[in-house]
């Protein structure tokens, strides 16, 4: 793939891996901006990176623009040539399917939606070819889902499914945004996944919610001590399917500051998942059934 690299004004240098989307430009732009925040270099103050691009902001005073160019061009050459491999985390996220609240969210905007006369999992499924909304459900949750992105409001995270290209769930958005979607709402547009961290306008699928919180300035929960967002670019998640029961009892287990979400450290090697994707993906869940 050709890198093309794109000046922003006099502090940002913008960075496009690829035109598409794909598993192979994700993870190099996360090994660049991985090493490049390793580097800690002088005058560089923030690094965003996105699903097949990153942009870096700078400080022209300390450095030179052709000096930072240089510097990730450099880097690019350096991950381009060795087996691309990162150090992150697998997350498992309880999800409740087809909820009531979702379910009630999305019957007030039907007319904004492509097929009125059906849910968004109906028409998810319908249009992916699965038989029934169980069988969607089941390949939704059935693989992990790299976390590309995290933006749009703060801690959602953009998620694209660790599948073979034609396997990849594909489902338009909204014609029209909606001006409400529940807290914590798994949603789907186009190929990529979310969780809304919080309550809002919206435009994506909507085919369930989590009791797990992403987004916390008060830090209750300890999965969020260190920070506020618990997402980054880089995390796998593999959604777990639980019952009304179970999402109550998290629910209520959140409410007294005890829940936790099950996270593992993992070593990713985009070689290995790419020469056998499934058995790749089950050695990953098998990380977080070990413990």
């Amino acid at each position: 793939m050709t890198i093309r690299y794109t000046f922003g004004g006099d502090e940002f240098i913008f960075v496009e891996i690829s035109e598409d989307m794909s598993l192979d430009a994700f993870f190099k732009g996360t090994a660049i901006t991985r090493e490049l925040q390793r580097r800690k270099v002088a005058g560089v103050t923030e690094i965003c990176p996105a699903n097949a691009s990153y942009q870096v902001r700078y400080n022209p005073d300390i450095i030179a623009p052709d000096v930072l160019l240089a510097l990730l061009q450099t880097i690019e050459a350096e991950v381009g040539a060795a087996d691309l491999n990162i150090a992150t985390r697998i997350v498992e996220v309880p999800v409740l399917y087809n909820d009531p609240w979702t379910h009630e969210t999305l019957m007030r905007f039907r007319e904004r939606h492509q097929d009125p006369d059906s849910t968004d999992l109906q028409y998810a499924a319908r249009i992916n070819g699965y038989g029934d909304v169980d069988a969607f459900i089941a390949a939704h949750a059935g693989s992990p889902w790299f976390v590309s992105m995290v933006g749009f409001v703060a801690g959602l995270p953009f998620m694209f499914q660790m599948v073979e290209r034609k396997r990849h769930l594909q489902v338009p958005k909204y014609l029209r945004p909606r001006t409400d979607t529940p807290k914590l709402t798994v949603g789907h547009g186009g190929c990529f996944g979310c969780i809304y961290s919080v309550r809002g306008a919206g435009g994506y699928q909507m085919f369930g919610v989590t009791p797990a919180p992403i987004f916390d300035p008060a830090q209750r929960l300890d999965y969020l001590r260190d920070f506020m967002v618990f997402f980054r670019p880089g995390d796998i998640v593999k959604f777990k399917p639980i019952d009304r029961d179970t999402y109550d009892k998290a629910l209520a287990e959140v409410e007294a500051g005890t829940f936790s979400l099950r996270v593992r450290p993992v070593n990713f090697s985009l070689d290995a998942f790419m020469r056998d994707p499934d058995a790749y993906n089950r050695s990953l869940v098998e990380v977080l059934d070990a413990n």
